[in-house]
């Protein structure tokens, strides 16, 4: 039931471009590419920025910087995009700071990076601080195309078997497009919440309906129930 990391997920072979890339260069790149953005590297291999679509497209919107600068009093934003309007380079162009993360950290951590950050993509560095691969929103979705099949089978050998000892008869276990089903009888109320506490951690699990019964309720009054 180990959760994925973020080396099992993420794409290693990554293209990164260098301070000194020409504009043009940076246009090939992206439009060639199967992705949107771009890691700045330093001689090391150590991420100092990023460039993607919209850092260039400020070339066209101001006509290469010809158009009349924005006033004192512009938005941050706008200012942003005149200065890149005007970059010949990938150092002139590109934004900061890096969201970095390490390649033994949970799928679950990364998910709450870019959440928290607002990005699309995460910068996958070693311990030496040297990028050694990128993960995106989209990798991250990867745990959901697990099988029906799959999700059932660790289910009921690592739910219900290894971790609360059940006879493999004692709870039904059904999964449909992600979603679980788990049905039967349990002994205590305690269990019951960790079978479907546990179940919902399992990565590729979309949602759980729980149907289980229990004699004991142990969580309260440890009474029985039924």
């Amino acid at each position: 039931m180990r959760e994925p990391t973020v080396s099992s997920l993420m794409t290693g072979e990554v293209v990164s471009v260098r301070a000194g890339t020409s504009f043009k260069e940076l246009a090939a790149t992206l439009t060639a590419g199967a992705f949107s953005a771009v890691p700045v590297v330093d001689d090391e291999g150590h991420p100092v920025g990023v460039v993607s679509e919209a850092d260039l497209l400020p070339k066209e919107e101001y006509r290469g910087g010809t158009e009349v600068a924005p006033p004192p009093f512009a938005k941050p934003e706008t200012r942003k995009r005149w200065r890149q309007a005007h970059g010949t380079t990938a150092a002139e162009v590109m934004t900061g700071p890096v969201i970095t993360a390490g390649p033994d950290e949970p799928a679950s951590s990364a998910a709450h990076q870019l959440t928290a950050a607002g990005v699309r993509r995460l910068f996958v560095v070693d311990g030496e601080g040297r990028l050694i691969g990128v993960l995106s929103r989209r990798d991250l979705l990867r745990v959901f195309l697990r099988t029906d099949t799959e999700l059932r089978r660790e289910i009921t050998q690592e739910v219900m078997r290894r971790t609360l000892w059940l006879e493999p008869t004692a709870v039904e276990v059904q999964v449909a497009d992600g979603v679980v089903t788990l049905r039967g009888h349990i002994e205590r109320r305690s269990e019951v919440d960790i079978a479907v506490r546990l179940t919902r951690a399992l990565p590729g699990v979309v949602d759980v309906v729980s149907e289980l019964t229990h004699t004991w309720d142990d969580t309260e009054t440890g009474h029985r129930t039924g």
